[in-house]
């Protein structure tokens, strides 16, 4: 994973904001643009994260996020198979994608667990089962999509259609939490 066209610096948490770490370079390739994918672009330069903001405490409060929309099934744009288990998973699954500093919260790996996900006036429980790279992208692995960005639930069709949310918006304004 990664390339040597990457760039990276020390990663920080500012007043609960991510910086920026370094910058991958963009590389075009075979991208499936389903659930609205962005796709890289050659010599474009990404932002990379190695953090996410920091969750609010206590864990049963609030997290601010954006929903992503991805499909986890073989041939999905979602990539390959997922993080937590090495598997692929059914659009009908309640099943997200947490970014890099989130997947791995306090040296803890978030895999498997469930999250409460609060959107659109409705909340969901959803098993943490893959993490939505936010170092690393623009190869076959990562679909031909750029990093994730720092604070990105990545989540099923069954995550959007248990909030109410109509799939072609694309991206949403949630909060979550532990459950």
């Amino acid at each position: 994973m990664g390339s040597s066209t990457n760039v990276t610096t020390e990663s920080s948490h500012s007043r609960g904001r991510c910086n920026i770490s370094g910058f991958l370079l963009g590389k075009s390739g075979d991208c499936n643009r389903d659930h609205g994918s962005v796709c890289c672009k050659d010599g474009h330069r990404y932002p990379q994260f190695r953090c996410s903001p920091p969750v609010l405490a206590p864990v049963s409060a609030n997290t601010p996020a954006i929903l992503t929309l991805n499909s986890f099934t073989r041939g999905g744009d979602g990539g390959g198979k997922s993080f937590c288990d090495n598997r692929f998973h059914k659009d009908t699954e309640l099943v997200v994608a947490l970014s890099t500093g989130w997947l791995r919260l306090d040296g803890k790996r978030m895999c498997n667990k469930m999250i409460r996900i609060n959107g659109n006036g409705r909340a969901v429980l959803a098993k943490v089962i893959d993490e939505c790279d936010s170092v690393y992208g623009c190869d076959a692995e990562h679909n031909f999509e750029p990093p994730c960005a720092y604070n990105d639930v990545d989540a099923s069709p069954a995550v959007w259609k248990a909030l109410g949310l109509k799939e072609e918006t694309g991206v949403f304004k949630i909060t979550w939490s532990d459950v």
